[in-house]
């Protein structure tokens, strides 16, 4: 037996690494089955190029509870440890960087890349082990080993007699984590972080029937047998190549990575790429809906089949976390951390990639099937558009696939909104005026006054449209967006001449003057308008500018402005060809002519959603009152 101190000279390393990495303990589990894949897999390597000759079978990796031993152990049929390689690559190597760890994580104890950074690996075994053997036999014709340390620097080396290749990490688990002693947790543990790892993980047993044979008499019984539970899939989708897969693997695949999701995703994106950095990974576009609340973190990271974190905030673009899926990618470290995607190269041509490929599946989908693209897209047209809004890049490939609906069920691409729209719906200065609804059916008044006179709506009604058409307009050259109910429809040049008023001005003056005094309220300005006399006698509408500002400071991008509120101001817009207005020039009875500018004004509020509380209950009396005489 050789017994020996650790090459390390701080002696209170492992009460270190407990109290540094507390927050994150649960990942030895994850760290020990990553060094056991890689045993396993070395020895696949130097089997297949034929450095060593042995049969590589079907090996796996084992994890067994004895509740009453205290012990959790980790076994492997890798390429296995001499008595040298233990001391060698467990008693200095693993510590050659300790005391730049300490200085460099003192102040740091949440940092999770502790581990990764200074191969401490294994030793991550002592934040909840008070004691961990390793018995270990190489594939070489050399005696097993055991080694032994109990969390202090001194350690014991001795001859074993394990017969088979390979390596037990035996941990006897602390009175502090016995939550690592329960079935459940483990199996939380290694469906959480090991699911998909490339290697068979046995982790109890499970009983299966044997087949009956087909001469078996009818009430004949089934033989049963206990066979290995292999509880992780080591072949996953995004391992494969697309020409391997079909639709039911994908939408399979998408259920084994979200067991709780019940409806199917929309479609998917296959990422592979060798160069200039590696990457594999598939993404999901499940349905979404108009809300901000949507959950996100649903795009899993994993490094070569191990999984890291559903944290992909600098890997992913901020418009793709609303995606689900899965990205592998080895040049990301196993313990990523913030600060470290946010100063890495790689990372950031990553991104790049993902954003790329996401805008050539867009192009390829509606140019494949537009019928299909068109039905689905207000299922995603929320990732589309804050894509166009975040990412430059992104929004120049849009033009081949964001769609601009219209409120009678057409679909527009942006070169077709602009061949279609220009010759009817320009301003004065020969801009293009896009007009716009964000709720069809509060708006509907004004929908259907804009289509009478010929004009096309489009129903942008996601709660971004502030954001995207303020980038649409200084993005594109000569056009403006107004909202169906804004003060710029008036701006617009008509089809055919506007109406010939019926009043003269001094009339004009008189009928506004009227409408002031009764409506008596500084939040509305009266305007007069000379239009069809068939158009509403009263409308409100709203300065196009306040309400894209008010807007604005609805889905936080009020900037400047987000420390208040913006006054309301409103545009009360009387038709003078109305035969209200002339009813109001006419009526000599005070008290009647306020009556009925007040009923009109009550009117024009209901149909905008103005008219609440105590001001709707005392129009619905009046309502009451007007029908009984």
């Amino acid at each position: 037996m050789t017994q020996g101190n650790i090459n390390v000279s701080v002696e209170n390393i492992f009460p270190l690494i407990k109290k540094f990495l507390y927050s994150d303990h649960e990942i030895f589990l994850r760290e020990l089955i990553s060094n056991a894949t890689d045993a396993t897999l070395k020895l696949k390597h130097l089997t297949s190029i034929g450095e060593i000759k042995t049969d590589y079978g079907t090996p796996k990796i084992e994890v067994a509870i004895d509740k009453d031993a205290k012990t959790l152990t980790i076994s492997d049929q890798g390429i296995g440890m001499t008595g040298a390689e233990v001391e060698k690559y467990i008693n200095q190597i693993a510590f050659s960087g300790a005391e730049e760890f300490l200085e460099k994580y003192k102040d740091t104890s949440k940092d999770s890349g502790i581990i990764g950074h200074f191969g401490l690996g294994f030793y991550s075994a002592f934040m909840v082990a008070e004691k961990v053997e390793i018995v270990t036999k190489s594939y070489k014709d050399e005696p097993a080993v055991r080694w032994i340390c109990d969390g202090s620097p001194v350690y014991t080396l001795e001859e074993a007699d394990k017969t088979k290749r390979g390596t037990d990490i035996i941990l006897h688990i602390a009175e502090d984590s016995t939550e690592f002693l329960e079935e459940s947790r483990i199996r939380e543990l290694l469906l959480k972080y090991n699911k998909f790892m490339p290697v068979p993980i046995k982790f109890g047993t499970k009983t299966e029937s044997l087949p009956l044979p087909e001469d078996a008499a009818e009430d004949a019984k089934a033989e049963t047998v206990e066979v290995d539970n292999i509880i992780n899939n080591p072949t996953p989708a995004w391992t494969k190549a697309p020409s391997e897969l079909t639709d039911a693997d994908y939408k399979q695949f998408y259920h084994e990575l979200y067991p709780m999701q019940f409806e199917e995703p929309l479609f998917n994106i296959h990422l592979n790429v060798d160069y200039p950095f590696n990457l594999t990974g598939i993404l999901y576009f499940p349905k979404l809906t108009n809300g901000l609340n949507i959950e996100k973190d649903k795009i899993q990271l994993y490094q070569n089949q191990v999984y890291v974190t559903d944290e992909v905030k600098g890997i992913v673009p901020d418009f793709l976390m609303l995606l689900r899926g899965v990205i592998d990618s080895p040049d990301i470290p196993l313990n990523v951390s913030r600060s470290y995607l946010q100063a890495d190269g790689a990372v950031k041509k990553i991104s790049s990639y993902i954003t790329k490929k996401v805008a050539d599946k867009m192009v390829s989908l509606f140019n494949e099937n537009r019928e299909d693209y068109e039905k689905k897209w207000n299922d995603i047209k929320i990732v589309i558009e804050y894509g166009m809004i975040s990412e430059d890049k992104f929004f120049d490939k849009s033009d081949k696939f964001a769609l601009y609906p219209t409120t009678d069920g057409k679909y527009y691409l942006w070169s077709e909104l602009e061949e279609k729209l220009k010759p009817m719906q320009t301003d004065k200065d020969g801009n293009l005026v896009l007009l716009y609804a964000t709720n069809e059916h509060d708006q509907h008044s004004y929908v259907q006054a804009a289509n009478d006179k010929g004009y096309e709506v489009l129903l942008l009604d996601s709660p971004i449209v502030p954001h995207l058409i303020q980038k649409l307009e200084t993005s594109k050259e000569k056009i403006s967006f107004a909202r169906v109910d804004a003060d710029h429809l008036n701006n617009l040049i008509k089809k055919e001449d506007s109406a010939i008023s019926k009043l003269n001005e001094e009339e004009k003056e008189s009928l506004k003057k009227n409408i002031e005094e009764a409506v008596n309220d500084t939040k509305f300005s009266v305007q007069i308008e000379d239009l069809e006399s068939t158009e509403a006698p009263f409308m409100i509408t709203q300065p196009e500018f306040m309400r894209r500002m008010k807007d604005m400071q609805a889905t936080g991008g009020g900037g400047m402005f987000g420390m208040g509120g913006f006054p309301e101001m409103y545009n009360l817009v009387v038709n003078s060809n109305s035969e209200l207005a002339s009813e109001i020039l006419k009526n000599e009875n005070a008290e009647e002519k306020n009556t009925k500018i007040k009923y009109a004004l009550d009117l024009a509020k209901l149909s905008q959603n103005l008219l609440k509380g105590k001001d709707l209950t005392d129009f619905i009396q009046r309502s009451y009152q007007q029908l009984s005489k």
